[in-house]
Parts: C-alpha cells; sequence; structure tokens
C-alpha cells in the first residue's frame, strides 16, 4: 500500500508499506481505508524537527514508521476485532500508532466512533479535534457567564472559542500575534487581540484578567507562563497545547499565592467524545466549513505539512484526502 514517512525532519518521502493483515487483528483491532487525513498542531513539531528519539525507541523502532506523524483521520472499517463495529461503518477518530499517513491503518476501537457517511470526510474530520475540545472544557468549572482567553487562535483556539461561546461564556479573548480578525467573530470571539501572549499580558488591566485562560499553543513555555499571569486571583488555566520538552519552569509563588488552578490532559473516553462531537457538528455545520480552509490530495502530504507549519492569516485546519482517480 501507500503510505509516507518521515525520512529527514521537514521531508515526507512517498514510501511502499505492507498491507496489514486483517486476519492478524488482535483485542479490539480495527482495520480502517482513510478517507481523509488532517494535520493536528502537535504534528508539527515531529515534522519541523523530526520524531523524538524516546518516542521512536519506546515503539521499538530504529526509525519513525510508515504513517508517522499523523493521528486525525476519517475512514472505512475493512476489517474489524472490535464487536461495535463492522466492516463498511464510516468512523472518525484516532490512528493510535500515530501512523495515519497510509492508506490502511490498524487502530483500537476505543479511538473511534461511527459517522455518518452523508457529510464529505474533510467535514468530518473536525469532530476528532472538536472531541478533545469538548472533554477539555467538559473538566473547567462552568464558563456561563465568565471572561474566558484562549491564546493561540489556530484551529483548535478558534474551535475553543466556538464551544466555549455556545456554553455562554459571557466574554471571549482570543490572543494571538497572526491577525485572525477576519473569521474569529464566526467562532464566538469578543475581543480578538493581535499580539503576543507576552505583549497582551504586559497592556493588561489588572481588573480585567480573565476567570479561566486556555493555553491552546504549546510547544513554547511562555504561553503558559503568560497564561499564569493573566488568570484572575482563584481562576483556572488549562493546558491544552502539547509540550515537547518535560519540564517547564513556572512560578509556584505565583500558584500559591492567586490559588490558582492548573488542568492539563489527553482526552480520555474518546468514544464518547467523538460520538458528541459528531453530534455538535450536526447542530453546527458552519463550524466544520469554518476551520477547515484548505483540503489536498494524498498526494501532495508534504505541501500539507508545510502549509501547516506555518501560521498564517487565511490557513486554519489543513486536510488531506484521496487522489481523484
Amino acid at each position: 500500500m501507500k503510505a509516507f514517512q518521515l525520512s529527514a525532519p521537514g521531508q515526507l518521502r512517498p514510501v511502499p508499506a505492507p498491507v496489514p493483515d486483517a486476519g492478524q487483528l488482535a483485542g479490539d483491532d480495527v482495520l480502517v481505508r482513510i478517507l481523509a487525513a488532517s494535520v493536528c498542531g502537535s504534528d508539527i513539531p515531529h515534522f519541523v524537527h523530526g520524531a523524538r528519539a524516546d518516542s521512536i525507541a519506546s515503539a521499538g523502532r530504529d526509525a519513525p514508521p510508515p504513517g508517522f506523524p499523523l493521528h486525525e483521520i476519517v475512514g472505512e472499517v475493512v476489517a474489524s476485532a472490535d464487536p461495535d463495529l463492522a466492516p463498511g461503518d464510516r468512523v472518525v477518530g484516532w490512528a493510535s500508532g500515530d501512523d495515519g499517513l497510509a492508506e490502511l491503518v490498524v487502530t483500537g476501537g476505543a479511538h473511534l466512533a461511527r459517522c455518518t457517511p452523508d457529510t464529505p470526510p474533510w467535514q468530518v474530520i473536525v469532530a476528532q479535534p472538536l472531541a478533545c475540545v469538548l472533554y477539555a472544557i467538559d473538566r473547567l468549572p462552568a464558563v456561563r457567564g465568565t471572561h474566558v482567553a484562549v491564546l493561540g487562535l489556530g484551529p483548535i483556539g478558534l474551535i475553543f472559542s466556538h464551544v466555549l461561546d455556545s456554553r455562554g461564556a459571557t466574554r471571549v479573548t482570543g490572543v494571538d500575534p497572526v491577525d485572525r480578525s477576519d473569521v474569529s467573530g464566526r467562532f464566538g470571539v469578543t475581543e480578538p487581540v493581535i499580539a503576543t501572549s507576552t505583549q497582551w499580558l504586559q497592556t493588561l488591566d489588572p481588573a480585567d484578567r480573565p476567570g479561566v485562560v486556555i493555553e491552546a499553543v504549546g510547544h513554547q513555555v511562555a504561553t503558559l507562563r503568560d497564561a499564569l499571569g493573566a488568570v484572575a486571583t482563584s481562576g483556572t488555566v488549562y493546558c491544552f497545547g502539547i509540550p515537547q520538552v518535560d519540564d517547564y519552569p513556572v512560578s509556584v509563588s505565583t500558584l500559591v499565592r492567586e490559588n490558582l488552578t492548573v488542568i492539563g490532559g489527553i482526552t480520555y473516553e474518546r468514544r464518547r467524545y467523538l460520538e458528541r462531537a459528531c453530534h455538535y457538528l450536526a447542530e453546527h455545520p458552519e463550524l466544520a466549513r469554518a476551520v477547515v480552509t484548505h483540503v489536498l490530495p494524498w498526494s501532495s502530504a508534504q505541501r500539507a505539512f508545510e502549509l501547516a507549519s506555518v501560521p498564517r492569516s487565511g490557513r486554519l485546519k489543513v486536510v488531506l484526502t484521496p487522489d481523484p482517480g
């Protein structure tokens, strides 16, 4: 089968890969034919800098596997050891091995949920990041009537803003050095700020500090530090962006003296939240159409990752679909 492999930092090359054996599925394994796949912000550091040696070693490999690094997928079930999923089912979710840059993928059934075949796969794919956002917001205190700030208005930050608005947040301040003012209102951002998180913090009125700050950038220390500095006393900071280093220096004095709560985590109960995300998209079909700005053929995987690697106005979610014919 066809796949792409990360051959060097910033370079994907097409490679032949073994076709997974449907007869070797174990546990809740599901064999999925990919119909759409999208680039997540957490994939970008692997693409730009190369896979971390410890992650490769922990998988028992000496090089990234074909299909790496991509995990957001929509597909059709080819074979299944999961009793709840059958051949022919349309599914959305995670490639649990981060190896979704391939025609066929074996992934755990718990990482998938059925989705409607009536919606184009390039729109359904938004259910995967949306599921992560729904899970995160459910871990926050009630946001109705509160002021929330979202640091980073890429696809995930804008999806956060949309859900926060739907949950009744009175104000959603969106902070990003890239100008998103032309689209941010469509996602529920009431106060777009074109600045880095540090610049925003330096000009923030202490009396106007938000009760909740979502750090939706990841990959850098400054945004978490600024989130802790910006949130109101007794407020909550959610660390959503995936860190690329193990240790972040933060002010424990600020945490203690300001009575702050810091939450971080990955998404559990994945099938449940994927089902909720599909329901949310059915109620808000405009969300997927707004957040997906680029749909490229599978053969353009290199271009897709290059596009997704550079934040800029006019570029949000980048999706890959099979080449015509």
